[in-house]
């Protein structure tokens, strides 16, 4: 009887030990998982988990031509940066692009497309600014830059592991 009560033990506890180390090994996966960081002066906007090629896209009004431009990102395929892939816009004029070396250049309805653009970023930096609704589409929710932060905020994008994020709290709280 006792022999059956410590095998039991034993059982037991090798049990709790496979499923105590298959959590360690979950958590260890999840601290170094990388993520989207929209990153405001007040905080993090959205932490979201970066699968490669993954499409967002920027959109805003041209602060001088007064016309909307969206320009189309994907996360790139080592997740640690972002691939430019398009801009579409209205009207030219200064700052946006129009030279053939810049992309594949073409007009779709009432819209300017520059495609295939090739242009490769670690980390963006936008910001906010009076009139030029600076909103981000990702992973299918939209977030209003411009009604979420005060007129001129940077707001940053960038891939981190996902462990940055709590440190990110406790460093700003410190």
């Amino acid at each position: 009887m006792l022999a059956g009560i410590r095998f039991c033990l034993m059982m037991g506890t090798k049990r709790f030990y496979w499923i105590l180390g298959a959590c360690c090994l979950l958590l260890v996966w999840l601290w170094q998982l990388p993520c989207l960081f929209v990153e405001g002066s007040d905080g993090f906007i959205a932490v979201i988990p970066a699968r490669a090629g993954q499409p967002f896209s920027i959109h805003f009004i041209h602060s001088v031509q007064r016309t909307p431009v969206e320009e189309n990102l994907q996360i790139n395929g080592a997740r640690n940066g972002f691939d430019l892939l398009s801009t579409k816009y209205q009207s030219f004029g200064v700052g946006l692009p129009f030279l053939s070396s810049e992309g594949d250049f073409q007009q779709q309805g009432d819209y300017f497309v520059l495609g295939n653009m090739d242009r490769h970023f670690s980390s963006l930096k936008l910001r906010t600014g009076t009139g030029t609704e600076l909103s981000l589409d990702v992973a299918g929710k939209r977030y209003p830059l411009y009604s979420l932060l005060p007129s001129g905020s940077e707001v940053r994008l960038y891939i981190a592991p996902w462990y940055q994020r709590i440190v990110g709290y406790f460093i700003r709280f410190a």
